[in-house]
């Protein structure tokens, strides 16, 4: 019998194994209360710990929840026991597009309808800075409608990770599917990077088989590098020409994805209801925008209170949806975190929000150690009995009218900190905290229940 949980958090039903990687399985499963089918990603702890992919889970789970499109396998929720993390996803019931292929090539229009399923999702994915680097068919599933879903950002990239010259620089990607100027390592612009990719699976949709392939690997590199491929007599000429400029070797030149959906050969076809999921795509706010934004800028904030001294740093994308309410990746790797550290947003200016915890800071007998950058690191005057207890409260600006702060022990006692948080920091905020983190979720939560 294989170990498996029978049932997470008494909320999903474990069934069947759909697939399995190096670090990870996915199962069918099904909720206990909606009985809605789901497939759960389960994580070892332990072993990515161990070879340091911690960053590379967050980032997964931050990105998934940046791109929530029609085509793209939707993130539900994530949870985490002391040895595994569970990534509650989208259930596909078609399986893997490669299952599709193996059983021999597409015919035209069901390759053209994937192909612009995926496009739209890869357009879809770059407008919200964010780069998949390992476009293939087995990160292409169907559901039983047999639209087609992207899954595994497992090695996507953020833009905010490029490097001073505006490129990606991580070598990564399955080979046959990756770009030449990815293998030179010379940097790489990550959309053009996708484009490529997208164009070996256009390629494999319609023959069956990859346009370059070697038993050896540097021949093959040699082959991709040249974009040494030969297209099937039976490819269209349109198809032809949009996979010259797809595989073009030098990014500079290669088509971009704009280019490619004013393509005629992209455009057939082309039913509204597909125009009005792309749009309702594009206009849907996404988490970011539900969670992460709070009220509008054009609020009673005054700009002109705003200390010029004080400048926070602002906060990216990434940041936002890894410290954002339903999604805090903090507890995922260390079960003792939330009890070292809260959050809250705030709509006064970051300088008014430095005088408040300056103040709640002499009053609670703490010593100001520095104040830099929207950075404030307090250092309590009696040693404990685990030495003296240190807190900083950092300021993080989300618009210039709109700023998250972090209150974090970072030394001493665990709950003489919880005790002054409860009894002194918290109160003395009151007047300048807009929501503390989680107790936006608790009254929805209590009012449903009233509710019902």
């Amino acid at each position: 019998m294989e170990n498996k949980p029978s049932v997470v958090t008494q909320k999903y039903e474990i069934g069947r194994l759909l697939g399995q990687g190096t670090f990870a399985k996915v199962y069918y499963a099904r909720s206990i209360s909606t009985n809605q089918s789901v497939a759960i990603k389960v994580i070892d702890k332990e072993k990515i710990l161990r070879v340091g992919l911690v960053d590379q889970i967050k980032r997964e789970i931050s990105v998934m929840r940046i791109v929530r499109h029609p085509n793209i396998v939707q993130l539900f929720e994530v949870m985490a026991t002391k040895s595994k993390i569970y990534f509650i996803m989208e259930y596909c019931k078609g399986g893997e597009l490669f299952n599709k292929i193996s059983k021999g090539r597409l015919r035209e229009d069901p390759a053209r309808k994937y192909f612009q399923q995926l496009i739209n999702a890869v357009d879809f994915c770059h407008s919200r800075g964010v780069y998949h680097r390992d476009i293939k068919p087995e990160n292409l599933l169907l559901d039983e409608n047999e639209d087609l879903k992207i899954t595994d950002f497992g090695l996507s990239a953020l833009a905010e990770t490029k490097r001073q010259d505006g490129l990606l620089h991580t070598t990564c990607g399955t080979p046959a599917y990756v770009a030449p100027e990815v293998i030179n390592r010379k940097g790489y612009d990550g959309a053009k990077a996708d484009t490529w990719s997208c164009g070996v699976v256009l390629y494999v949709l319609l023959a069956g088989y990859l346009p370059f392939h070697d038993s050896n690997l540097m021949e093959m590199y040699r082959k991709i590098g040249r974009a040494e491929f030969k297209c099937p007599n039976w490819f269209s000429q349109e198809v032809r020409r949009l996979l010259l400029k797809m595989l073009d070797p030098h990014p500079q030149t290669r088509i971009s994805i704009d280019k490619i959906k004013e393509t005629a050969w992209f455009r057939k076809g082309l039913n509204s209801k597909l125009h009005k999921s792309e749009t309702a795509a594009r206009q849907g706010v996404n988490s970011l925008e539900r969670n992460g934004s709070g009220p509008s800028e054009n609020n009673n904030a005054s700009p002109e209170t705003k200390q010029e001294s004080v400048e926070p740093p602002k906060l990216n994308a990434f940041d936002i949806i890894s410290l954002s309410a339903g999604f805090d990746l903090s507890g995922l790797f260390d079960d003792n975190a939330q009890m070292r550290e809260a959050r809250f947003t705030s709509v006064q200016p970051a300088s008014v929000i430095i005088t408040k915890l300056e103040d709640v800071a002499k009053r609670q007998k703490l010593k100001i150690m520095k104040k830099d950058a929207g950075l404030l690191k307090m250092e309590g005057v009696n040693e404990g009995r685990k030495g003296p207890l240190c807190i900083d409260a950092e300021i993080f600006e989300v618009t210039p009218n709109f700023h998250l702060v972090e209150v974090k022990k970072c030394s001493g006692d665990t709950m003489e900190y919880q005790k002054i948080l409860k009894d002194g920091i918290r109160p003395a905020l009151q007047d300048i905290v807009w929501v503390w983190q989680g107790e936006q979720h608790e009254q929805t939560q209590q009012q449903q229940e009233e509710f019902e």
